[in-house]
Formats: C-alpha cells, structure tokens, sequence
C-alpha cells in the first residue's frame, strides 16, 4: 500500500509540473538555474542553441551534465547556418565592429539564440522561458526584448538576475547539491561560437588591467609566416587558400588557421545598453580577418559614396544589433542596401599571418576601379588636361573663397 502511495504521489506531482524551456549553454549560470527549477518541481527542458564553437564531444558531454543536473529534456538545435545567413553575413557585408574595436560576437548570437528558444517553447506549450542573464549585463535586454516581442503569452524567469546572485554563491549552492564547479574554472566567463570568442570577469572588472595569456582559450604556437588568401563572391565568403565551401565553413576553417597565431585578441570598452560603461575581451581571429580583407575589397570596387553611406548605415545597424533591436523594420531596409552595395564586392585578397599580427598585402578583381586607364594616382593624367584641372581646383575652392573673402576682418 506504501508503494502504491508513493507512486500515486509521484504521478500527481508530476502532472503539477510547468513546462519551463531555459535557454541553456552548460556555464554556471545556466547550470545554476537548471538545477534551481528542476529543485522547484519544473519539467525543465534545457535547450542549446549551437551558433557554433561545439564539437560533437562537447554536445555530446553538455547533454550528459544536463541531465546529470537534472533536466527533463535537453534539446541542441543547430543554429549554425541560420545565424551566418540571418546575421553574420550582413556584419560582414557592413564591415561591423563596435567602437571599431569588437566584431559583436556574443550580442550578434543572442539574437539568433532567443528566436530559437521562443520557436521551441511554442512548439511544446511551454508557460515559461528562461535565462541566466545577469541584472547588470546587456543579454537580459536581448533575451527579454524579443521574448516579449514574439511570444507576450509566455513568462521570463530570470533567477540570477531576480535573485542578484554572486557567481561565488552559486558555486556555493551548485557543490552544495553534489555538482563540483571551482571558482578558479569558473573565474572567466567564456562564450564561443561562429563569430568569435568574448571573455568577462577577472581583470576585465577594472579599467586598469589586460587579461593574462592564461585567460585566453586559444594558444600561440605558430612563430614563422604563413600566406593566407581569401577569396569573396558578391561580398560573401567564396574560399580561402584556393578551397571553397559554404561560407559559415570557411569561417570555422579560417578561425581554426589563425588562432594560433594569436589574431584577433583585444579588449573592448563601450556604453552598455542600460547605461553603464563594460570590458568584454574577445578572441576573433576569423571575423577580424574577414572584416578587414573585405573591407579592403570594398575600397577597390565601391564608388566614393557608395563607402561613405556604407559606413554610416552600417555603424547604426550594428548598434542596433548590439541593443537587441533586431526584429524592429529598419532592420531589413539596412540589410537589403547593404545586399545591394555588395554586387561588385567579388575578388582575392591577399594576406600575411605572423604571430599576434597580420598584413593586408592587397586584391586582385576584375571590379578594381583602380584598372580605369584614366590616369595613375600621384603619376600621370590621360583623361584631362592640365587647363582642366586648374579650372576643376578653382571651382571647388569657390565657396571657401567667398567665405573668407567676406570675412576676413572677423578673422
């Protein structure tokens, strides 16, 4: 009779049980939480939105501690393509890097990340969605802007930020339930996909201090110089080093090539969305490249204005990447100018790789506006006379001239 007790307890218990989809990525802070709900009798389905930076081991191993944990279900959709094609292609196309400094490597992924969650939560009824933001970063404003937008009928929970935790409290509470996380691996809190590698805590807390090499996921073991070139169709990825492949594969490829040489790293400091100022340092070795070798490309093959308007569009929409605001209707008007602006980006760049540096050597395209037989820049005129250029110079200097003409006593 016990025993059929208990098991009648237990159905009821479990059919009390709300739906709760935690967006999930095997760091403390979502291990926090998994273990947090499930504690508080929720069925909760831990799901990770791959935008690349997990092998099939670390899936494999993250779908293992998960349940370990104490997940319902756990769930990795492959985002990878979607993020390249949705996002990464427009920051390439836009040449986008913050404050000229960071290519947007995690805020570029939440967005991708958040859609995904809210598409699974619908398709299981979910009540709830959650997160393990923090009150005092910008991925809350991310994950809750766009839950709020596409799905209004579904709660947040958001334990760490509700709950202001310590990351050392919640090791404390993790190894208090049997799961051992030390405060020496979780010191930095990395996050790796497609675009890029960003790593908070630790010296990047305080204005004064760089991360040590220690704090760096990758290693720099190349010491000679290595050729690399990078081959772009219409603005997009075409090959590199003469191999071709779908663009978010040449990405990983190159990211793989270029991180020994330790490329890529930086620290950025910029205004957060809820208006503090932050450090985030960064490993990109792959979106700096790729930034930079396309960017040179464009110089060759877009018109003057064509540039100038490029940089000023592309500056907002990343800014607006970067504080969420990716589902708003402008956001489609900058990427379709930007897909327009790339229809002569087509061409070879080449480069040097040494360690924790690397060079722009220069393109070869049949667009090269440099090609025109017009005249060599600084050498020699074919399409103008000498008269012409005098008259061209006078012309332009008119309205200065008119101004201080005019105003010369004042001056």
């Amino acid at each position: 009779m016990k025993v059929l007790d208990q098991i009648y307890f237990t159905k009821k218990n479990k059919m009390k049980q709300e739906k709760v989809v935690l967006a999930y990525s095997g760091g403390l802070d979502t291990s926090y939480c998994l273990k947090k709900l499930s504690q508080e009798n929720y069925e909760v389905h831990a799901v990770c939105i791959n935008t690349g930076g997990f092998s099939d081991n670390d899936i494999k191993s993250m779908e293992k501690r998960a349940y370990e944990i104490g997940a319902y279900r756990y769930k990795n959709v492959d985002g990878l393509e979607t993020f390249y094609n949705k996002i990464v292609k427009y920051l390439i196309f836009g040449n986008v890097l913050k404050n000229n400094t960071y290519p947007l490597s995690v805020s570029a992924e939440r967005i991708i990340q958040a859609v995904e969650i809210v598409s699974y939560a619908k398709s299981i009824n979910a009540k709830y969605i959650a997160h393990g933001s923090t009150g005092a970063g910008n991925d809350q404003v991310r994950f809750d802007m766009i839950f709020q937008i596409l799905a209004p009928e579904i709660e947040i929970i958001s334990l760490i930020r509700d709950q202001n935790l310590s990351r050392e409290s919640e090791i404390k509470y993790l190894n208090s339930h049997g799961i051992n996380i030390s405060w020496e691996k979780a010191k930095y809190s990395i996050n790796t996909g497609l675009w890029g590698i960003s790593i908070g805590g630790g010296e990047t807390l305080n204005s004064r201090d760089p991360l040590p090499e220690s704090a760096y996921p990758s290693k720099v073991i190349k010491s000679e110089s290595e050729e690399l070139q990078i081959e772009f169709k219409t603005g997009e990825l075409f090959a590199i080093n003469g191999k071709k492949g779908k663009p978010f594969e040449l990405i990983q490829r190159l990211q793989i090539l270029a991180r020994d040489f330790g490329i890529g790293r930086d620290i950025h400091v910029g205004d957060t969305i809820i208006g503090i100022k932050g450090r985030v340092g960064f490993e990109a070795a792959a979106p700096i490249i790729i930034i930079k070798a396309h960017h040179l490309l464009e110089k060759h093959t877009l018109s003057k204005w064509q540039l100038f308007q490029k940089e000023q569009l592309s500056n907002f929409y990343g800014m607006q990447l970067h504080e969420g605001h990716y589902l708003d209707p402008v956001m489609r008007d900058l990427e379709a100018f930007m897909e327009s602006s790339q229809q002569k980006v087509s061409g070879k760049v080449y480069l040097k790789l040494h360690p924790n540096r690397y060079e722009l050597e220069g393109i070869d395209s049949p667009h090269d506006l440099m090609l025109t037989k017009l005249g060599k820049y600084g050498e020699i005129n074919e399409g103008w006379t000498a008269e012409e250029a005098k008259g061209f110079i006078k012309l332009t200097g008119n309205s200065s001239k008119i101004y201080y003409n005019l105003n010369k006593k004042d001056d």
